[in-house]
């Protein structure tokens, strides 16, 4: 097989829509503390601030290693609910978030957060494993999406509950 195929195989694209009960400005508040998310996102196992637009961040879902990635800000625009990094490390790309108002049944607040991720996989045990692994890696992307929607639920109903 030659090697550009081959590199398909270690490229990645995600994406997950997340339908929450809080107002956009709340959701994009907590999304835009990197630095917080491991108190709500139990795979975000630590970040640590490396000056003020980037974070080297440690990430471990069900299978038995971590990621480590270093995340720099390329956008974070308020008033149109974008957050976007990039990404390097144990994958290069970039990851984003993008937060809209949504319309909802009985007027309360509700918020579409959707993210997106393109990257490509650098840790070599996880480039030998591509082809047999790439079904299990995308299982693991995808209950760790599930683990975090579940957790910014929670802070943002504890937000609620503050109020």
């Amino acid at each position: 097989m030659d090697r550009s195929r081959w590199d398909r195989w270690n490229r990645y694209r995600f994406r997950s829509a997340w339908d929450l009960d809080a107002p956009p400005a709340q959701v994009f508040a907590v999304l835009e503390l990197p630095g917080e998310y491991p108190q709500w996102w139990p795979q975000i196992r630590r970040v640590e601030e490396l000056d003020e637009r980037s974070g080297a961040a440690t990430i471990r879902s069900a299978l038995p290693y971590s990621l480590h990635v270093t995340a720099t800000q390329l956008l974070r625009d308020t008033r149109r609910g974008v957050l976007e990094v990039a990404l390097r490390g144990d994958l290069d790309g970039w990851a984003r978030w993008t937060v809209r108002a949504r319309a909802a049944a009985g007027g309360g607040p509700r918020t579409r957060a959707l993210y997106e991720q393109e990257v490509e996989v650098r840790r070599p045990l996880m480039r030998r494993l591509a082809l047999p692994g790439r079904p299990v890696f995308r299982l693991n992307h995808a209950l760790m999406m599930r683990a975090g929607r579940r957790g910014l639920e929670a802070r943002l109903a504890g937000f609620r509950e503050a109020v």
